[in-house]
């Protein structure tokens, strides 16, 4: 834990000191986004017991659990649950739902999935920090059914039914949350939609000072993703086959590298799995980062910034809260706003014509409004003020609205 973290560490055990906390999470197989979120939080309440469906972390991605005791539902001793964990996806409902958690003051969910559907009492305070509303049963129903080949036929028809149920599952459980944080305006929207509740936006926490400010760049371009469909870098791969006169490095695995690989031009090269001091040197010596997905936020995006090296990315989702496009007076980066091989050569050009006012120090200063520490103290005031609300014996502090129009999502008092 570095001195910064030790320190939010000590502020939040005097401040939350005799709370009784628990901190439920999805589950836990990789070192993610999310669970870097959930670093923090631990971070915040070193008192916190932790929940999750299931806990297969590998022992290399344990150390930020600091030897806490991860309390399991009863998937993790399903038959294949190791490998096949998202085939149980029907049963977490009533999984999350056998998480006893009367006994604690505070509840704190870290969810994409279901973690937001535990069971709690009235005189408990249950804040969630949403990644996003279970996106494949939502809002990307069709494309997750289309990607996997299940538009028409029985199968088709059952997955179908499992996330009708799911989504009825998923509003109620709405009801149960006191107060929604999202980790963009983009799933704030999101969860509006869904839920018809209110939310505070707190970005996810980037360990910015982990990456290295680069002013000497190369020609290439740079791509890191999981190969994944609907991460996009199909789109990339055609663009660049139309520019042979331009090079993408693509780095990260996948269920789709081989296809990808497969299809790719000369001037597109796969590197695989590289070790993160090793992802960090590409970045830094990138002519541009390029990223063609839809994301919830985008901490990749911050880290290539953190690097100094400006991002080409479609322009929706958290892409857009994240760089700063050319009609900005100190812009980052480009947005695109289609999702086509076209738009992303029509990006690449405009960069190349206006990359002189795009400047790695920019970016570097851009990518520090998303670091740890400031994550860490609105979390902290958030959970605070509804702590404080509690005590006033004011019981709807994130109240459902009552009318049908869009309203924009709050902001922390110390918001960027």
């Amino acid at each position: 834990m570095s001195l910064s973290d030790r320190k939010w560490a000590s502020l939040s055990a005097n401040e939350f000191a005799g709370l009784r906390v628990a901190v439920v999470h999805d589950w836990l197989t990789v070192y993610g986004g999310a669970e870097r979120v959930l670093k923090y939080i631990l971070t915040l309440f070193p008192q916190a017991e932790l929940f999750s469906m299931v806990d297969f972390l590998p022992a290399n991605d344990r150390s930020f659990l600091e030897g806490r005791k991860v309390n399991t539902s009863f998937i993790q001793l399903l038959p294949g649950a190791r490998r096949y964990y998202r085939q149980y996806l029907p049963l977490m409902p009533v999984a999350v739902e056998q998480f006893d958690l009367s006994g604690f003051d505070l509840i704190i969910s870290s969810s994409y999935a279901v973690a937001k559907g535990v069971i709690t009492g009235p005189d408990q305070l249950h804040v969630s920090y949403v990644h996003s509303p279970i996106r494949f049963a939502w809002d990307l129903q069709h494309q997750y059914l289309k990607q996997a080949g299940m538009e028409r036929g029985v199968k088709a028809a059952i997955a179908r039914a499992i996330l009708h149920r799911l989504r009825l599952w998923d509003g109620r459980t709405g009801n149960g949350v006191d107060h929604f944080i999202a980790n963009s305006e983009f799933i704030g929207r999101r969860i509006w939609k869904v839920y018809r509740r209110s939310a505070q936006v707190i970005y996810p926490p980037v360990d910015v000072r982990g990456f290295r400010l680069a002013q000497d760049k190369g020609e290439a371009y740079v791509t890191v993703s999981r190969l994944v469909p609907y991460k996009r870098v199909d789109l990339l791969v055609e663009a660049f086959a139309r520019m042979p006169n331009r090079r993408l490095v693509v780095v990260g695995t996948g269920p789709d590298f081989a296809k990808l690989q497969r299809n790719a031009p000369a001037n597109v090269k796969f590197a695989g799995f590289l070790p993160s001091s090793n992802v960090r040197a590409v970045i830094e010596r990138a002519r541009a980062f390029v990223f063609a997905a839809e994301e919830d936020f985008g901490i990749v995006l911050v880290e290539a910034q953190a690097c100094g090296t400006p991002v080409i990315a479609y322009g929706k989702g958290g892409a857009a809260e994240i760089v700063r496009d050319l009609d900005d007076v100190e812009p980052t980066g480009i947005l695109f706003e289609e999702q086509t091989p076209e738009s992303v050569i029509a990006a690449i050009e405009r960069f190349e014509h206006h990359s002189y006012r795009i400047t790695p120090v920019e970016c570097r200063r851009n990518a520090e409004r998303f670091g740890h520490a400031r994550f860490c103290a609105e979390f902290a005031e958030a959970v605070a003020a509804q702590l404080a609300e509690r005590r006033r014996g004011r019981i709807a502090p994130n109240p459902v609205r009552t009318f049908a129009a869009p309203v924009p999502t709050a902001r922390s008092a110390s918001a960027l």
